[in-house]
């Protein structure tokens, strides 16, 4: 790379989506910036000003504009971020996202166990980066014990799980639920704001600014994150980063992040352990 050379990142979803892909090519851009000029894209295609690297995230929605710029530019280097849902649908059936890494320099996954989902031929180029996100100090926490939920309303961030925890909840432990995200699913909107007007512990508040969200977490007791798809979620590390304890779906995109022996785990889709997790960190405040 030449001094103060040209970066371009690649991702599927402009600012206005508000998306996790959206705010790692931003992250990314800042720390970029003091040495480097940087753009931001959502497509980048031959005749496309040229930059000395091209950073592309999501290898399947991405793949038209991977492969136009190893097409135009063979010499230059190109990295492909790996998302969730590369790593753990994607790549096992979609032939563009396979090609992707085919013409990867590097591959980049975002939680230590990523690599291991990207086939073995391939696996030599896979560099783990992990989130980042600037340490606050914590902030007062309300009276009432309240769980913080980020996540827009997709299956794969399974928020289905969420309102089958407060069905099972003790009603004698006073709780509060606030959920962050878009309804990228309408019908999972619907039934969000069904349960906001009929249960005063559930809040849901849609898609809200970054510092927003963040202040709101870090006032939560515990950030719940149930997804059933992740490659390594901002929301985890932005808790950590706030002195909020996170309890999570024990799968790798969340294993790769905290390590398997975080006691803050619950087996994928079940309610149950979820709401007996969520109870004790309620009830033992030391835990």
């Amino acid at each position: 790379m030449p001094s103060r050379g040209t970066v371009t990142i690649v991702t599927p979803h402009a600012a206005a989506a508000n998306t996790g892909n959206w705010h790692t090519a931003a992250r990314w851009a800042r720390l970029l910036r003091p040495d480097y000029r940087v753009r931001i894209v959502t497509a980048w295609r031959s005749g496309d000003p040229a930059p000395d690297l091209l950073i592309a995230l999501h290898a399947r929605r991405s793949a038209e504009s991977i492969a136009a710029f190893a097409a135009a530019h063979p010499a230059r280097p190109l990295l492909v971020a790996l998302t969730g849902t590369d790593l753990y649908r994607d790549l096992a059936h979609d032939a563009q996202a396979r090609r992707s890494l085919r013409l990867a320099t590097r591959l980049i996954v975002l939680n230590e166990l990523g690599a291991r989902r990207v086939p073995a031929r391939w696996r030599a180029k896979v560099e783990v980066l992990l989130q980042s996100a600037p340490s606050r100090a914590p902030l007062a926490k309300p009276r009432r014990f309240t769980v913080a939920v980020v996540g827009h309303l997709r299956d794969e961030k399974n928020p289905q799980l969420v309102w089958r925890l407060l069905d099972a909840w003790p009603p004698q432990v006073p709780l509060r639920v606030v959920h962050f995200g878009a309804a990228l699913d309408a019908a999972l909107g619907r039934q969000a704001a069904r349960r906001a007007r009929k249960d005063r512990r559930y809040r849901w508040l849609g898609n809200q600014p970054r510092a927003a969200v963040r202040r709101q977490v870090a006032r939560a007791h515990l950030l719940l994150h149930p997804s059933a798809i992740e490659g390594g979620a901002q929301a985890v590390i932005e808790a950590v980063t706030a002195g909020t304890p996170v309890a999570g779906s024990r799968i790798d995109g969340n294993l790769g992040l905290l390590g398997s022996d975080y006691p803050g785990w619950f087996a994928p889709n079940d309610a149950a352990a979820a709401r007996d997790l969520v109870l004790r960190a309620a009830l033992e405040p030391a835990f």
